[in-house]
């Protein structure tokens, strides 16, 4: 593996092909890869199983008719509790779906990280998840005998992640308190590829202070390129906030008759510099204030 990983989004979307299992770090409305999810939706990628604790990106990518399988915890934007583009897909019976609790999808990503078949789990034992997901159970061989559920590995072929900051040899940045299972995505996958507000050349030399908020090894990392704004319209701490005005106007969107390519171009844009514009620019984004709980 080169040691410079920069690279394009477009050559980042080539990397992927068809039927690939592909993670989408973040959570909801937060820190989504959005712009690498935008130029998956200007390829011709299909057949995808989609990993993720969803938002936008799975609801963008369902409505698009990309998604062939999900595996999800839930798929909200927060404000909006039930993701609408999401929520049509869901309701047309299109998709194959793994319904997990928060804690199940986590030990998944991790049992593939450890390179484990399964992590056992007390996790959703006594609710449909398990019989409706296929999953089985494994008896504790210590003297407790516990049944437990096997919650399978969640392997990935490829992760997408967005970071607050990047060197060109993969060593990223990370900052807030909320920054969820981005680390287990990128361990669980053949290959992570990231997409970062700021690129620099050596972290060590220009933000040494910051070695705590390496989130992940760049040894993990195939592939990254900067593309500031790069979340909008989810939120990017300390960066921005989420753009809950885009949010509305994408659910609306999504009310009867919903047709999504009539707005495809309105949300996705020929080029990310296009969307960026349509938007108001970088200026505009910056703006956002950071939601407050």
């Amino acid at each position: 593996m080169s040691l410079d990983k920069r690279m394009t989004a477009a050559e980042i979307v080539a990397q992927l092909s068809d039927g690939m299992t592909i993670g989408i770090g973040g959570w909801g409305p937060r820190r989504k890869p959005m712009a690498l999810v935008r130029e998956i939706m200007r390829s011709d990628l299909k057949d995808l199983t989609v990993v993720a604790y969803g938002g936008a990106d799975v609801g963008m990518l369902c409505a698009a008719g990309k998604v062939r399988k999900l595996v999800f915890a839930f798929v909200s934007l927060d404000a909006i509790p039930l993701e609408p583009w999401f929520r049509k897909a869901r309701e047309s019976g299109v998709l194959q779906v793994l319904e997990l609790d928060e804690g199940m999808f986590q030990w998944g990503l991790k049992a593939a990280a450890f390179g484990l078949p399964f992590l056992p789990t007390r996790v959703g034992l006594g609710t449909d998840l398990a019989e409706l997901g296929g999953l089985k159970t494994v008896q504790s061989p210590y003297d407790d005998a516990e049944t437990l559920i096997a919650m399978p590995a969640l392997k990935l072929d490829a992760a997408l992640i967005h970071v607050n900051r990047s060197d060109w040899r993969g060593n990223v940045q990370v900052f807030g308190p909320d920054v969820y299972y981005d680390e287990w995505f990128a361990k669980a996958a053949t290959k992570a590829y990231v997409s970062c507000e700021e690129l620099v050349d050596r972290m060590e030399d220009h933000y040494p202070e910051g070695a705590q908020d390496n989130l992940f090894e760049r040894c993990f990392v195939s592939g990254v390129v900067e593309m500031p704004c790069g979340a909008h319209p989810s939120s990017m701490p300390p960066h921005y906030g989420w753009d809950m005005k885009a949010f509305k106007a994408y659910a609306d969107a999504a009310r009867d008759p919903g047709d999504w390519s009539a707005v495809a171009d309105r949300f996705v844009g020929a080029s990310e510099a296009e969307y960026l514009e349509s938007i108001g620019g970088k200026e505009a984004v910056a703006a956002l204030s950071l939601p407050i709980f």
